[in-house]
């Protein structure tokens, strides 16, 4: 009997061998479901024999963002640059061997950032130590890909993302899936989908293993994101491009760089001279996507000179959380002054979602 590797094999080739059309959209969109089933039972299979070497990192600060880029391209450099953290820097490959933690203090945020090694080609099937890499880069908030401007190229980093189950700057499909215990297969549109058929969901389903479930699709999705959403391990993470060693550019190379990668918000940064830093860090900043929250302790003044940092959606409840445990536990009620408020000082409870530059008062049981 062939192995798991063989059938994927096998099936691959008969996917590179099938021209692309709405004819055989259906059969390709089988043979992908196939294969991402057999990946799943490879993964149980290899998980079973015991965990493999990772990068433990705990988790500090506000966010945490991955520098995700190939060797030698000024990672540790520019760690330094915004953290001040200290990371060995060397011109030749894989210097950084392990995860290199440094925090980024920026608008009262503080911002952890990763170095991490260098990816290369294969790293999603595990090659230089690529595994352990995308799964540290797979619990950041941002991924801040790092470029230099004479090889702005990053198809290879983007495909070995995009197998590793990572999409960048996507959102989730808006796709729904029940199980049942009877009843087949029930595919149930919300709208007119022009991207996929119904029977190709249907038949991309029953190829995953799906045997009784009703999936609700109220998105005009395509294979691929269909496939994402069989496959339910997908990370949906934003990421922004760094442009590095700009000072040693020759003219109309940061030029071709900029329209090598138009989908990416790009900074151009010299991470050995500085250059470019302050606005590298407020595009951290604004990618993140955190506003402030100015505490009131009940009976006193707003602390109106130190916000706590937090992500924009982020509601009450969950303040309470960041500021203590006992705080959820023990919650009253809140009270808030700014824009999240229908007037000042309004009474919420904790699912109320907050928004920048809000005055929040929690009053607890005492």
């Amino acid at each position: 009997m062939a192995t798991i590797e063989e059938q994927i094999k096998e099936l691959e080739e008969q996917i590179s061998n099938t021209k692309y059309n709405k004819a055989t959209e259906a059969h390709i969109g089988k043979l992908k479901a196939k294969i991402a089933r057999l990946q799943e039972e490879d993964e149980k299979r290899k998980s079973s024999k015991g965990p493999t070497k990772g990068f433990y990192v705990k988790k500090a600060g506000n966010a945490t963002v991955a520098l995700v880029g190939f060797p030698s391209v000024g990672k540790s450099t520019l760690l330094n640059q915004l953290t001040g953290a200290k990371s060995e820097i060397g011109a030749y490959h894989f210097t950084t061997l392990d995860v290199v933690p440094g925090v980024m203090e920026y608008n009262h945020a503080k911002i952890q950032i990763l170095d991490m090694p260098g990816l290369i080609k294969d790293a999603s099937r595990g090659k230089g130590r690529g595994r352990e890499v995308i799964a540290a880069a797979r619990a950041a908030d941002v991924i801040l890909l790092v470029v230099d401007v004479y090889n702005p190229d990053i198809s290879v980093l983007f495909k070995e993302l995009w197998d590793a189950g990572i999409r960048l700057n996507q959102s989730r499909p808006d796709v729904a899936i029940t199980g049942g215990s009877q009843g087949g297969l029930l595919i149930k549109p919300t709208l007119k989908l022009t991207k996929i058929s119904v029977d190709t969901i249907k038949d991309m389903a029953a190829a995953y293993g799906l045997v009784n479930a009703t999936i609700v699709v109220r998105e005009d999705i395509d294979v691929e994101q269909m496939l994402d959403v069989l496959a339910g391990n997908r990370v949906y993470i934003k990421a922004v491009m760094a442009i590095n060693k700009v000072d040693l550019a020759k003219p109309g190379e940061l030029e071709r760089a900029y329209a090598r990668n138009p989908e990416y918000l790009k900074f151009p940064v010299s991470a050995a001279t500085g250059q470019g830093m302050n606005e590298l860090k407020q595009g951290i900043y604004d990618t993140i996507d955190m506003i402030r929250i100015y505490l009131k302790p009940q009976g006193q003044e707003a602390d109106m000179d130190i916000p706590m940092i937090v992500k924009r959606g982020n509601s009450v409840g969950d303040v309470c959380e960041l500021i203590h445990r006992d705080f959820k536990n023990n919650f009253r009620y809140a009270m808030v002054w700014g824009d999240s408020a229908k007037f000042p000082g309004q009474t919420v409870g904790m699912d109320h979602v907050l928004k920048d530059k809000d005055i929040l008062s929690i009053i607890v049981r005492r």
